[in-house]
């Protein structure tokens, strides 16, 4: 193949996946105004409706979660315990955040500290990157932030991204650390969900 045809399919292969992400955050922004995702159950309604897709509607609405950080990811954890049961909806989570944390991060990565600092008010970003920088400990802190609900584990991707991390570090980070918090939310949904 001619390096001016890969050129070709390289810059096509781009614009595709540009206009797959824009149709993924239109999809997303509407169902969002709607109100789908007000509440645990109006999002197991939408997400039913998709039939035999719905286990990969709810991977893509937990890796968008990730990446637009403004879209609770909690109710995605319980829509999928409630609809798959626990370990159909672990694994839909699980995967969907996962590919969101990567994406995060190589998103960073591609764009730099402009698009992280915009993300932390106010000077707490200028703080975190010195203290990452110089701190042996910063690869244990993400760990224990992956591993642990509640945490803002979003904006660690991102800002994780513009440190001197490896992304097979991150990834490695991502797939041991992440289970066990999306786990523990599948187990107290579903048997939240059982015991209704």
């Amino acid at each position: 193949m001619t390096e001016r045809r890969m050129d070709f399919l390289k810059r096509w292969t781009a614009l595709g996946m540009l206009a797959a992400c824009f149709g993924i955050c239109v999809w997303l922004f509407r169902a969002y105004m709607d109100g789908k995702f007000d509440s645990v159950e109006t999002l197991r309604q939408y997400i039913a409706g998709f039939g035999l897709m719905a286990p990969c509607i709810l991977m893509v609405i937990q890796m968008a979660q990730v990446v637009f950080p403004i879209l609770p990811g909690a109710l995605g954890c319980a829509a999928g315990a409630v609809l798959f049961g626990m370990m159909g909806g672990f694994w839909c989570n699980y995967i969907g955040i996962s590919v969101g944390s990567m994406a995060a991060f190589l998103l960073a990565r591609k764009y730099g500290s402009g698009l992280v600092a915009k993300m932390f008010p106010g000077k707490k970003y200028e703080k975190l990157s010195s203290w990452a920088a110089e701190s042996r400990f910063y690869t244990a802190v993400l760990f224990l932030v992956m591993l642990l609900p509640l945490f803002p584990d979003d904006y660690f991707c991102y800002f994780t991204g513009v440190t001197k991390m490896s992304s097979r570090k991150f990834a490695a980070i991502i797939v041991l650390g992440k289970p066990w918090c999306i786990l523990a939310y599948s187990i107290i949904f579903s048997v939240a969900a059982a015991g209704r």
